[in-house]
């Protein structure tokens, strides 16, 4: 077995990604504090196609040394803004005609893997805090929650991590419908 070369990937320039047609999924970050877990999101949306991340409150920016250290350049091709506020940037959203969803352990949250995701309008997923998770006031402005299905003693994954999984499973979803 031999891996592939970079040449036999076919991978995208940041041009050609730019102007590439986009999953219809907007990132949100309320609040997160590592700049690796900042650069990991923005490197697994980059693999997804997501076409916007929102860096919302305490979240750093790029350009950051650690948030690329992690990013590898995906800083550089997935469209991203800055909001101070959280609830302001989910009120913005819901008015585009977006269906929010937190991804939080909640009552009547949707679980990932065995309920579906309504994705008839663009959607937007809340990622919360490393330790206080999404903002209540957040969560009231929510359509509904997502949550990953836990078996082990934590149920708590790292933001990075549960981000890679929602975004993967809403892939999965979004790219069978368009």
């Amino acid at each position: 077995m031999k891996k592939l070369t970079t040449e036999e990937m076919g991978r995208m320039s940041v041009e050609e990604f730019r102007a590439s047609e986009k999953l219809p999924l907007t990132v949100v970050l309320d609040n997160v504090r590592s700049l690796n877990n900042i650069g990991s999101v923005f490197r697994t949306s980059d693999a997804f196609r997501v076409e916007h991340i929102a860096l919302c409150g305490i979240t750093a920016t790029p350009p950051h040394r650690e948030i690329h250290k992690t990013a590898l350049g995906a800083e550089e091709s997935v469209e991203w803004s800055y909001c101070e506020d959280t609830a302001e940037c989910v009120r913005g959203l819901k008015e585009k005609g977006y269906r929010v969803y937190a991804v939080e352990l909640a009552h009547d949250s949707l679980k990932l893997g065995t309920d579906e995701v309504a994705t008839d309008k663009p959607v937007a997923i809340v990622f919360g805090n490393e330790i206080d998770g999404v903002q209540e006031e957040v969560m009231e402005l929510c359509d509904g929650y997502l949550e990953i299905p836990q078996a082990g003693t934590k149920h708590s994954l790292n933001v990075s991590c549960a981000a890679a999984i929602v975004i993967w499973e809403l892939f999965k979803q979004l790219r069978i419908k368009n």
